[in-house]
């Protein structure tokens, strides 16, 4: 016999086998000894009222023994090996190597076609390097930081795993294909997986060897320039290095730049603007979101969140979700790091912009989450439309104008920075708190400088938050300036069926710089879709 069951215990009984063992006799209605193996499948922690509970699910066999793990979930790879030299092998594009890139490449090798992933940053070894530089010198190199190079914006981030979009594919299926590739099993059990900043670029370079190892190439430090048109159809891409320009052809092309490779959406607009689309639009603006980090001790939101439980030694580090409506408009939380800290994540010097992360052990004694406020097109100010030359980029000339007046409230990469009491009281701060932002921080009065759209909504959202979390407002608390990069502010468009571009033929927008994904697995899946409608479109599988 198999069951499938959920026991609920207290902190510090989660790992008391006979305990467990006993509880789940007594859910099934026999004796502990009849048990032959119990299976871990899944914990969540439930904090929402009073005491902390721990929802544990197993899978039971009685008579049986389970299945054996190889230790990399349940995916089997089913690739198969190309060869570039061979007439008969399809070349595909990828520009980018983010989590829609590199699995949409896995996936391509499993129709047998070939994919070229086009990095304009570096491999992760390399891009360590750069990224350090950000703190040590206070520059950001424009082709490898935290948003460009191998793995993509995901690779030094806080590797979060959870997404509510599984109608997009198989959740399971990526999950899987992490573990794999050397992510810890756990993933496929948590409520909330969860990867971490410092295993992540070893993973991101175990998939790059199966890509390699089956055929696929990766070529790092070459940028997309422009896309080779004709009659409409998309034939290959420019590539720029520092050598000069090439052209690549292909049979298709999937691009997977994310939502911060501006120079992408100029270049698909320039194409636009020639009349090279047939007079179809390419791009169309959306919403995103504007905002700040807030950063806590640790031990303040594990306390709110843990209602006071004196012994959190069993639990994990707490998270929260927030969300409030300020004057028609959502306030929200977005990728909150318990136990982690703030990294800069500027694509260039004249720029400051923050976002968070957390390594796997989630361990730091802060926690940070991004508080943003949910912008529409209507909401950007017309100086950024008016007279311009691309209208679809107004959301992304604003985000830039943000950034660029938070690099002015700074000091090199210092980011602007106030007590969160402070900015509900619209005052200066005078001193402020040591901060996990290895940058460093300096005092700014916020709402100086952040426009009161987004200024105004942000304390009435903190207000509403601390209604909810009793002391989530405090004087340990800090805003550091300034969240921009939540989402793309602009779409290409696709076709929903196909997902090809619905104004050229052989592009295929994927992940999260399409605008139509959001995080690490919806973005996997996004890709591995696109790739499936390129096998679809070039070999006429079904």
């Amino acid at each position: 016999m198999i069951s499938n069951i959920t026991i609920t215990v207290l902190p510090g009984e989660e790992d008391n086998t006979s305990f467990i063992k006993a509880k789940a006799a007594q859910a099934l209605s026999i004796k502990p000894s009849d048990i032959t193996s119990l299976v871990f499948k899944k914990k969540s922690i439930d904090a929402r009222r009073g005491q902390v509970k721990i929802h544990l699910m197993y899978t039971v066999y009685v008579g049986e023994e389970p299945p054996v793990s190889d230790g990399k979930g349940s995916f089997t790879p089913k690739w198969i090996k190309t060869d570039k030299n061979s007439s008969s092998v399809k070349d595909v594009i990828i520009v980018g190597s983010g989590p829609a890139g590199l699995f949409a490449a896995l996936r391509l090798l499993e129709h047998g076609l070939r994919p070229v992933i086009i990095e304009r940053g570096q491999s992760t070894s390399i891009r360590k390097t750069d990224i350090a530089q950000i703190t040590i010198s206070g520059t950001v190199d424009s082709e490898s930081n935290y948003c460009f190079g191998e793995g993509g914006a995901g690779t030094f981030s806080d590797g979060k795993l959870y997404t509510r979009s599984n109608k997009r594919g198989d959740i399971s299926r990526i999950l899987s294909l992490f573990a794999y590739h050397g992510a810890d099993e756990a993933i496929l059990t948590d409520a909330h997986p969860h990867i971490g900043t410092d295993r992540l670029p070893g993973i991101i370079n175990c998939m790059r060897q199966s890509i390699e190892e089956n055929g696929g190439e990766i070529r790092f430090g070459g940028s997309c320039s422009g896309l080779e048109i004709s009659d409409g159809t998309v034939t290959g891409v420019r590539v720029r290095t520092k050598e000069g320009e090439s052209v690549l052809s292909a049979a298709a092309v999937i691009l997977a730049s994310g939502h911060s490779a501006r120079d992408i959406y100029e270049m698909l607009a320039q194409i636009e603007a020639e009349g090279k689309t047939n007079g179809k639009p390419l791009l169309e603006e959306k919403g995103f979101a504007i905002g700040v980090r807030v950063e806590h001790p640790r031990s303040i939101i594990d306390r709110i969140q843990y209602h006071g439980t004196k012994d959190t030694s069993s639990l994990n580090a707490a998270e929260y979700r927030l969300t409030a409506q300020a004057d028609g408009r959502g306030v929200y939380s977005f990728c909150m790091c318990p136990g982690g800290f703030i990294v800069p994540s500027a694509t260039a010097d004249d720029e400051i912009v923050v976002n968070g992360m957390s390594a796997s052990g989630r361990n730091t004694k802060w926690s940070n989450a991004a508080i943003v406020v949910e912008t529409r097109p209507e909401d950007i100010p017309d100086q950024f439309r008016n007279g311009e030359k691309y209208p679809a980029l107004a959301g992304v000339r604003y985000q830039k104008w943000l950034e660029q007046e938070a690099k002015k409230n700074g000091k090199g990469q210092s980011a602007p920075a106030q007590l969160l009491i402070d900015f509900i009281d619209r005052k200066s701060s005078r001193t402020l708190p040591e901060c996990s932002y290895t940058p460093g921080i300096v005092p700014s009065r916020l709402d100086s400088w952040i426009p009161p759209s987004i200024s105004d909504r942000l304390r009435e959202g903190f207000l509403s938050f601390d209604r909810f979390m009793h002391g989530f407002i405090c004087r340990e608390a800090v805003l550091v300036a300034i969240e921009t990069r939540s989402s793309s502010p602009v779409r290409i468009l696709r076709d929903k069926a196909t997902m090809e571009s619905t104004a050229l033929s052989g592009l295929f927008p994927a992940g999260e710089g399409s605008g139509y994904s959001g995080g690490i697995v919806s973005s996997a899946m996004d890709g591995e879709n696109a790739a499936d409608k390129v096998a679809e479109k070039i070999l006429g599988i079904k």
